[in-house]
């Protein structure tokens, strides 16, 4: 009787899943295709130029990354926090990088913003606050140890990725670590993936949080 209800919120959990790959995906995808086009102009003066093409994958990078996050509020359906984050950061440091036509502002970006993430994490803790318990409590329901298990892995994470990154623009090519944003994201879905098993383990039947929360 109880699991016939579960195959619909499956379906919608599954195609939410799907949508939150190719929101993080699709706008990268587009930062690399573009840059690698562009990367065939000749050098010289000019708006379309080799030497141009950072700043206009990072254009659209942003404006494919708004479009994601206004399409889900024209559908009327929730933005996740992370990615409105993201879109907020993205945007932010892409156009200071744009507008002062400075590349170190563009390889640095992802720097800053993983110490962020990382910060706010940490952060959190310190004060006795679990952002990913806020943010996610709704998703997953997770005792507070392993909610924190969690919070530290992923600002170790984050961490770890900041670190990465500066190795990457300082010792490698631009066009390495251009093309190595796909990487990025291949390594956060697998780092996902790897703690999947924990979170399994630790979460509270669906039957019990229907229960304790009778007004979602």
């Amino acid at each position: 009787m109880t699991e016939a209800p579960k195959a619909p919120v499956d379906e919608k959990t599954a195609k939410e899943k799907v949508g939150s790959v190719w929101a993080e995906l699709g706008p990268v995808l587009l930062f690399v295709v573009t840059y690698n086009i562009l990367l065939k102009f000749p050098d010289g003066e000019g708006l379309l130029t080799k030497d141009n093409a950072l700043y206009w994958a990072t254009g659209l990078l942003i404006a494919s990354t708004l479009v994601v996050v206004a399409k889900r509020l024209l559908n009327k359906q929730k933005v996740p926090p992370m990615l409105l984050i993201s879109a907020v950061l993205i945007g932010t440091f892409g156009a200071i990088g744009i507008i002062t036509q400075s590349k170190l502002v563009l390889y640095m970006k992802p720097t800053i913003m993983n110490l962020l993430y990382a910060g706010v994490i940490f952060g959190g803790l310190a004060v006795g606050r679990n952002v990913g318990k806020m943010l996610l409590n709704s998703v997953f329901d997770l005792p507070d140890f392993a909610w924190k298990t969690i919070a530290i892995r992923w600002g170790l994470f984050f961490l770890a990725m900041a670190a990465w990154n500066e190795f990457l623009w300082r010792n490698f090519s631009e066009m390495t670590w251009g093309n190595w944003k796909l990487g990025n994201i291949a390594i956060s879905f697998a780092f996902a993936l790897a703690n999947t098993p924990y979170m399994l383990k630790h979460m509270t039947p669906v039957e019990d949080d229907a229960e304790a929360s009778p007004n979602e």
